[in-house]
């Protein structure tokens, strides 16, 4: 097991960085383009800031991956714990005012996520895990559902920053499922959609051409309460490989199937029925 400091750094982290998004859309902020639809705000970069100086003072020999500044500037040869952090996912909800956004933060040891702490301070929820120990919402013990079959799931999905290149497949795959399950919603951050799954609000989650802050935390917070995650083509998930499928277990094989038959050129066909 970690040592608890590292679960109570980053949730210290990603409460702090909630307070500051909060504060920065009463107060106001500035909005710049990465990319022609891809936002970054001055809040982005506060709390990175914020998260690399509590790093930086209290672990020092440790590594930090960011959405906004990368790795860093630090020359040294990589080190066995890293710290992996989203500060603000959901930027085009919050730049827009739409109140679906958080912090994520995800602490790995020798690449694998051993802590995972994530705040929407919105509704202010906590959600946390330890590898091996569980995962919460509030102190409150995290479950997946317990739907079994397709035709019965809340799916959730996302689209990449470079969809208007990539629309046509995005749409046909979002179609599939949606002819295969209750019904599919798309958040605009996928740490949340993540948490959802953890707590048995969606059954299921699928994206591609995600980025490691995108999911170091969620990923364990999932398998934390029982849930299922691989990539979209059902190989072991790797946050580096850029595309999952996060579910409660049930309807995991069905999500690969309609992504499978939908790449082979064939329609989805509800198996779960």
């Amino acid at each position: 097991m970690p040592d608890p400091v590292f679960l109570a750094t980053a949730v210290e982290i990603v409460l702090r960085a909630g307070a500051i998004q909060l504060e920065r859309r009463e107060s106001g902020f500035r909005v710049a383009k990465k990319g022609e639809i891809d936002l970054v705000t001055e809040v982005d970069l506060e709390c990175e800031r914020m998260c690399r100086e509590v790093i930086a003072e209290r672990f020092p020999e440790h590594d930090v991956l960011a959405e906004e500044l990368g790795v860093g500037s630090s020359s040294r040869p990589p080190a066995r714990w890293r710290w992996v952090f989203d500060p603000l996912d959901g930027t085009t909800n919050y730049a827009h005012g739409l109140p679906i956004f958080c912090a994520s933060l995800g602490f790995e040891i020798d690449g694998r996520a051993e802590v995972g702490a994530i705040y929407d301070p919105t509704p202010h929820e906590l959600f946390t895990a330890e590898r091996g120990h569980g995962a919460y919402v509030n102190g409150r013990p995290l479950a997946v559902s317990a739907t079994s079959r397709l035709i019965d799931a809340l799916l959730v999905t996302g689209f990449p920053y470079d969809v208007h290149q990539r629309t046509g497949d995005l749409v046909a795959l979002f179609g599939a499922f949606l002819g295969s399950a209750r019904a599919v919603r798309r958040l605009g951050s996928a740490a949340l959609d993540l948490c959802y799954v953890a707590a048995g609000r969606f059954d299921g989650f699928w994206e591609q051409h995600l980025k490691p802050w995108d999911v170091a935390a969620g990923a364990l917070i999932v398998t934390e309460a029982g849930g299922r995650i691989t990539g979209m083509d059902g190989s072991p998930f790797d946050a580096a490989a850029a595309h999952l499928v996060a579910s409660n277990g049930h309807v995991h094989e069905d999500m690969l199937t309609v992504i499978r038959e939908f790449r082979d050129g064939r329609a989805p066909n509800r198996t779960a029925d």
